[in-house]
């Protein structure tokens, strides 16, 4: 597949924009692409089979990542703050979960009097002004310069400001792990909130996301935003098909292009926790009140993220 960006190829130019993080500890794909962009997935969905050798790789590669929580719970004031327990369900694969970032949505669409499946790998969105990001309070969720938004699990609280505004509410909370352990366990946030996190490390060293890596059928490819999007409407005009993320949210590093309408994907769907619709998405940061926000949130995130690094860093020293 001469179009297909290939294992190392897709960052050559840019291995020198590799670097690490060293505020947030985070081996980051800072990297961008050759032209300063960011990196930007694109889905063919008319070719996913729902074989699911992309969720296996996910949770393969990301295992180490995944939270080992700490039993038994600490009782939360207020009762209110749920506890969220996926420590015995790590083998759910058909919504999002703590333990698993990636599954196959599946809709068995009519258009036109024809009967057509689609089944689409869901993740976290990427989106390129991410609200996750621009909202979390204490800093714990950021944009690296590749475009990928992570949580950074030594500082996150669980509050889960980030799934709250987030359009598709991705992030999910796993209870007893975390910062709140060390700090207040029983009054914060109740653990520590998980997502795709585009295999950052991976790409850091010049290597694919490994659900795009395990993919059969080449469903995905990854490259500079633009160049995305630009092959995203070429193939829609091929296969007379749809674009979802282009615009949604502001824009996403998260195309996909589909033969068949997204309201009619929206409309056969199950959604609902875990279970993200393809639905229409304002940009959620151009409002008013989340640029104020944003504005007033940046520097106590940033102390905050500060301060949470140092005490995790006296607690590894101690």
């Amino acid at each position: 597949m001469p179009e297909m960006i290939s294992r190392r190829a897709f960052l050559k130019g840019s291995a020198a924009a590799a670097c690490t993080v060293a505020a947030s500890g985070l081996t980051a794909a800072a990297s961008t692409s050759p032209s300063g962009q960011q990196l930007c997935t694109l889905l063919d969905i008319s070719k996913c089979v729902a074989c699911e050798a992309c969720v296996d790789a996910c949770q393969e590669v990301n295992a180490d990542k995944y939270p080992q929580p700490q039993k038994p719970f600490p009782k939360m004031y207020p009762s209110r703050v749920p506890v969220a327990d996926w420590s015995e369900k790590q083998d759910v694969r058909d919504r999002l979960t703590p333990y698993n970032w990636l599954y196959i949505q599946t809709a068995d669409v009519e258009v036109d009097g024809e009967a057509i499946e689609v089944n689409i790998p869901r993740r976290c969105m990427h989106c390129v002004n991410p609200p996750c990001v621009k909202l979390c309070p204490w800093g714990s969720a950021r944009q690296l310069k590749s475009g990928i938004s992570v949580i950074d699990p030594d500082i996150c609280l669980g509050g889960s400001k980030c799934k709250a505004v987030c359009p598709w509410h991705i992030p999910e909370r796993q209870t007893g792990v975390g910062l709140y352990l060390d700090i207040l366990p029983s009054l914060a946030g109740n653990g520590v909130m998980y997502k795709c996190d585009r295999c950052y490390n991976r790409i850091a060293e010049g290597e694919l996301p490994a659900c795009i890596e395990a993919c059969p059928e080449d469903v995905q490819q990854i490259g500079p935003r633009d160049e995305m999007i630009a092959k995203a409407h070429a193939l829609a005009k091929e296969i007379d098909g749809y674009i979802y993320g282009e615009t949604e949210n502001g824009g996403t590093n998260t195309i996909y292009v589909s033969p068949v309408p997204f309201e009619a994907i929206n409309k056969a769907s199950e959604y609902g926790k875990g279970r993200p619709p393809l639905k229409q998405a304002a940009d959620s940061m151009a409002s008013a009140n989340n640029i104020v926000a944003a504005m007033a949130i940046a520097p106590i995130a940033g102390v905050a993220f500060a301060a949470g690094k140092l005490f995790k860093q006296t607690q590894k020293n101690a």
